[in-house]
């Protein structure tokens, strides 16, 4: 028999099976407004999320399909961070560019993308070990339909920004109060 009171009771223990990330990004114009929708899931031992929402709000000057793709695979770690957990993480997604620039394979060029860049980067140390994965569209469906979701839900939400943004806002939203 193994001793309970080593772990807290708050604290979902590293698993040998890594939490798995899927993430997505969308960007279209809805109503003549340039709208940027993230979507992600967590999947894994004692673990199940899924999340979409604005990544910035209605034309602002960062709705693009690249900073929703990096907001989806932040909110997922912020998710997890949230839990709280701390092991293994796969981190998969369709952005060819957000994975080959958090593998180190691509430098972030745009100004516009260092920052979320740096707020994924800080997520990614929180775990023991985090590694990201390109797929095909085709496989990352949920994430991607999550996507759209966040993108056809400004249709039916009044025009204005997203609650509780900030539209002169420039840097990648942090939803844990980091």
């Amino acid at each position: 028999m193994t001793d309970d009171g080593a772990i807290p009771r708050s604290v979902v223990p590293a698993a040998a099976v890594p939490a798995i990330v899927h993430f997505d990004g969308a960007c279209q114009t809805v109503g003549g407004r340039r709208v940027a929708a993230y979507g992600c899931t967590v999947e894994g031992p004692g673990l199940a999320h899924e999340e979409s929402g604005l990544a910035v709000p209605p034309d602002h000057p960062r709705a693009t399909n690249n900073v929703a793709e990096y907001v989806g695979a932040i909110r997922a770690l912020e998710w997890l961070t949230a839990v709280p957990y701390r092991g293994e993480v796969v981190v998969f997604g369709d952005s060819e560019l957000v994975v080959r620039q958090m593998r180190g394979e691509y430098e972030v060029r745009a100004d516009h993308l260092r920052p979320y860049h740096e707020r994924l980067r800080q997520l990614v140390d929180r775990f023991s070990h985090v590694e990201f994965r390109w797929l095909r569209r085709e496989e990352n469906r949920r994430a991607d339909a999550l996507s759209k979701d966040g993108i056809y839900a400004t249709r039916r939400r009044p025009s204005g920004p997203a609650r509780g943004s900030d539209e002169n806002d420039t840097a990648p939203p942090s939803h844990d109060g980091r």
